[in-house]
C-alpha cells in the first residue's frame, strides 16, 4: 500500500509539470544590445501588472554579467501614482543568452525569453516557454500597427493566446 501511494504521488507530481509551448528563442542574441529602456506596447494579462498602464522596463548590465531591472507602471485608478518594482536578471546558459531568468522576489525566479527581436534591437517579443506571459515591447512608445500585427502573428504560431493581449493605454 505504501508503494501504491508513493507511485500515485509521483505520477500526480509529474503530470502537473508545465508543458512548454516554446523551445527556441532568438539566435544570435547580444545581451548588451538588449539593455536600456523598453516601453510595453501590448501584453497578456498578468497578476503583477494588473491595474497598470504605461509600463516600462529599464535593464542595466552589471559587471558580473547579471542585470538589474526597474519596472514601472502608472496606476489606472489614480493616474498620479506610479508603481515600481525592482529585480535582477541573469543568463543561466551563456550559449543561449536569449533565455534569461528574472527575479523580483528572491529566491523565486521566472523565465524571461526573448522570442523575437529586430536587428536594431528596437522591438521585441518576450515571453515564457509555458506561454503564460507575453509582451510586445519597443524602444519607442509608438509602434507601427503592422509591426504589432507581425509580432502577434508570430506569437500565435508559437501557441500564445494573442487574442487575450491588450494595448497599454495613454502613452
Amino acid at each position: 500500500m505504501k508503494y501504491l501511494i508513493s507511485a500515485i504521488l509521483l505520477i500526480t507530481a509529474t503530470s502537473c509539470s508545465s508543458a512548454y509551448i516554446v523551445s527556441e528563442t532568438v539566435k544570435p542574441f547580444e545581451t548588451e544590445k538588449y539593455m536600456g529602456r523598453w516601453y510595453e506596447i501590448e501584453r497578456l494579462p498578468n497578476k503583477i501588472q494588473d491595474g497598470l498602464e504605461e509600463c516600462t522596463s529599464l535593464f542595466t548590465l552589471m559587471e558580473d554579467g547579471s542585470f538589474s531591472i526597474v519596472n514601472e507602471g502608472r496606476l489606472i485608478s489614480d493616474r498620479t501614482r506610479i508603481k515600481q518594482w525592482k529585480g535582477k536578471g541573469w543568463v543561466p546558459d551563456k550559449m543561449d543568452p536569449s533565455k534569461m531568468k528574472v527575479s523580483f522576489n528572491w529566491p523565486f525566479s521566472e523565465d524571461y525569453w526573448v522570442l523575437k527581436v529586430d536587428p536594431g534591437y528596437t522591438v521585441a517579443l518576450v515571453g515564457s516557454p509555458e506561454g503564460d506571459v507575453l509582451w510586445i515591447i519597443a524602444r519607442d512608445k509608438d509602434l507601427d500597427a503592422r509591426v504589432i500585427l507581425e509580432m502577434k502573428d508570430y506569437a500565435a504560431k508559437l501557441g500564445f493566446p494573442v487574442k487575450m493581449m491588450f494595448r497599454s493605454l495613454a502613452y
